[in-house]
């Protein structure tokens, strides 16, 4: 291949994959009025803000769609924080963008939004589309942040910092800090074809994705987003993840409790049908006197809250965890019990069986060794992909309860 054409080739590429967020206006969709959910993180409290600092944050797209949103969160904040620069483009490498993506977001028309304490906000559509499985990257930067920050602390996934405003820069020069959390971005959303919709995973570490691969997008609901993006018999095609590490229902801890957070992080979310419920092992493990009927309870609250906003709800049985330091026969007895409700108790709209899936047939207290992280707990990567081959997708309709 001569040199003229392999930079032909080379050029063409890039061109190719700028047009995967266009400039162009792309017809209107006729989903759901405020779009459906295409990525999503659980927003926690993350440290301190600090002022004059931009971030690029790298994300990966679920569902495919035009009219592109993002949404930021001050939740955790004490007093009001500003962003006066946004912009979202696609990833070429590293922190650097493809040429000619990145473009501004805005807010009521303005360049700069101003946030308060304890609430969100959501940009103005970005005309154009956006592609399925794109790396989307946000950029933000912020004059007086300050007090609690609101962010995802385990992304496991790189994003970057820099000390001034640089968010409109393609290149990655001035972001050399690397990062693996998220900070203030809370979800993106799209506007996708008619009767799409979402799913959520509401889950702790191991939706969060321990021990899977960092930065190759290999937590068990992006396997699940892969199986999605190519499905036939169900409408469902974007996946949220909000799980967060050491989470437990009915406790606040590492984050607010599953109970706690629900309406924020899961029914509030845009074009959500199903709630795919998978938590529980914290509360057991942690030994502070929760029962199964405690933990059953806490999952009825769920499903009520769930159905009287509109959504389904999918149950998760709690995974082995024999081998874990904090695991003894009393809290198998307690996870035994929970397993049997959520199997046969009736209230879930579809179950999915996870401690099937990951118990070894010698010994079903212990997690397959094939498909364990290490730490008898956590998955790894095949583990993870298991776990969303063992969805039924057409039960994520939960038959059209919406």
């Amino acid at each position: 291949m001569t040199g003229g054409w392999a930079r032909a080739c080379r050029l063409l590429v890039v061109v190719l994959t700028a047009a995967v967020l266009q400039t162009a206006p792309a017809p209107a969709a006729e989903g759901p009025p405020d779009g459906v959910l295409t990525w999503s993180a659980s927003a926690d409290r993350l440290g301190d803000g600090v002022a004059d600092r931009g971030y690029r944050m790298i994300v990966r797209t679920s569902v495919g769609g035009s009219d592109l949103r993002i949404q930021l969160s001050n939740v955790f904040g004490d007093r009001p924080v500003t962003f006066d620069s946004v912009y979202a483009g696609l990833r070429q490498d590293g922190a650097a963008l493809v040429p000619g993506s990145n473009r501004r977001l805005t807010f009521h028309g303005g360049r700069s939004v101003t946030v308060p304490a304890g609430t969100t906000v959501l940009s103005d559509p970005l005309t154009g589309r956006l592609a399925a499985a794109a790396d989307l990257v946000v950029s933000i930067h912020s004059p007086d942040a300050a007090g609690p920050a609101t962010g995802h602390g385990m992304a496991m996934q790189t994003s970057y910092t820099t000390q001034g405003d640089h968010t409109a820069e393609e290149d990655g020069a001035h972001w050399t800090q690397a990062v693996g959390s998220w900070f203030y971005l809370d979800a993106v959303s799209v506007r996708a074809g008619a009767r799409t919709g979402a799913v959520v995973a509401l889950g702790d570490s191991i939706t969060d994705g321990w021990q899977s691969s960092g930065d190759l997008n290999r937590r068990w609901p992006d396997y699940l987003a892969r199986r999605l993006r190519t499905a036939g018999g169900t409408t469902v095609r974007g996946v949220g993840n909000e799980g967060i590490s050491g989470n437990k229902v009915l406790a606040d801890g590492a984050g607010r409790g599953a109970l706690h957070r629900l309406d924020q992080d899961v029914l509030s979310q845009p074009g959500v049908r199903t709630v795919f419920l998978f938590e529980g092992v914290n509360d057991i493990k942690a030994h502070t006197g929760v029962t199964a009927q405690d933990l059953i309870a806490g999952y009825r609250e769920i499903v009520e809250r769930a159905h009287a906003a509109g959504k389904c709800v999918v149950g998760a049985t709690v995974g082995p965890f024999r081998g874990w330091s904090e695991w003894d026969p009393a809290a198998e007895a307690v996870r035994r019990d929970v397993n049997a409700f959520v199997r046969d108790g009736g209230e879930f709209d579809a179950v999915t069986d996870f401690d099937h899936v990951l118990r070894s047939p010698y010994d079903p207290e212990r997690i397959l060794p094939v498909f364990d992280g290490g730490d008898h707990l956590h998955p790894n990567d095949k583990g993870m992909q298991a776990m969303a081959d063992a969805v039924d997708l057409t039960s994520l309709d939960c038959g059209g309860r919406r």
